[in-house]
């Protein structure tokens, strides 16, 4: 793999070895200290590095050593995260906890002051940046829910967009991160130590992170990731409950239907 001259010189001693969790298109190499994420330069990439530094000090996210671009590829060199996923077996197999931990990070969120935050993810630029996606066959249709499209659902992502527009929700404004999935959040001893994958981190609403994390949470249940784990002793409303609110599932199903167009 090709790699800039400063990225080498600063891996010089690392054993990187290919991390194949999650359903990221980036390539992952992890060392026993830091981590390279290579991926195609977009501003997604661009946004994951700004975040990386506006967050240091706010929240437990990897410390960036190095950020070039190169060739139309962007080569983010950082630090390694403490702990084990969430979506790791020994949370899995501790529901409860696992639901403290997630509530947690979102709380940990939504206390940062975003008055100076330089990342807009709000409804109103998703709903563009999902409508650039459909005009530039973006959108990856093999990965959706079942009843997204079809028979019982919308015709195709246009339609898809076109709902989403025409029913959009109030939103209550917080730092998102945006992609609140099990494999993106690392704890130890049950405490959060760790946020990657900020590509998407901004201004947003919460329910987006609460819709996602719930959809994550009840597809690694479901079987659909992990095989060898079963959903015995989960209960989704001990989410909630962790979270201290009520679920709104208008606001869930709204944000789970928007990240099928991304």
């Amino acid at each position: 793999m090709f790699l800039p001259e400063k990225i080498k010189s600063l891996i010089v001693d690392e054993k990187l070895e290919t991390d194949t969790v999650g359903m990221s298109e980036a390539s992952v190499l992890v060392g026993e200290n830091k981590v390279l994420k290579v991926q195609d330069y977009t501003e997604e990439a661009e946004n994951e590095y700004r975040m990386l530094r506006f967050l240091q000090g706010k929240l437990p996210v990897p410390l960036p050593y190095a950020h070039e671009v190169a060739d139309g590829k962007s080569y983010l060199l950082m630090s390694k995260c403490m702990g084990q996923m969430a979506c790791s077996r020994a949370y899995m197999e501790n529901p409860a906890v696992l639901c403290r931990l997630l509530a947690d990070g979102l709380k940990k969120l939504w206390r940062v002051d975003i008055a100076d935050c330089p990342s807009d993810q709000s409804l109103s630029r998703k709903l563009d940046m999902a409508e650039y996606n459909i005009a530039n066959g973006l959108v990856d249709l093999d990965n959706v829910e079942p009843d997204t499209f079809g028979e019982n659902g919308f015709q195709n992502p246009a339609e898809l967009l076109q709902w989403l527009r025409e029913n959009k929700p109030d939103e209550e404004l917080v730092l998102s991160h945006g992609d609140y999935c099990l494999p993106n959040i690392f704890g130890v001893c049950g405490e959060v130590s760790g946020f990657i994958d900020l590509g998407k981190t901004g201004i947003a609403d919460k329910w987006c992170d609460i819709a996602i994390c719930y959809r994550s949470l009840s597809h690694n249940y479901s079987g659909r990731y992990q095989k060898n784990i079963t959903a015995t002793g989960f209960d989704e409303t001990k989410f909630f409950q962790e979270l201290g609110i009520e679920p709104n599932w208008e606001k869930i199903r709204y944000y789970i239907l928007l990240d099928e167009l991304f």
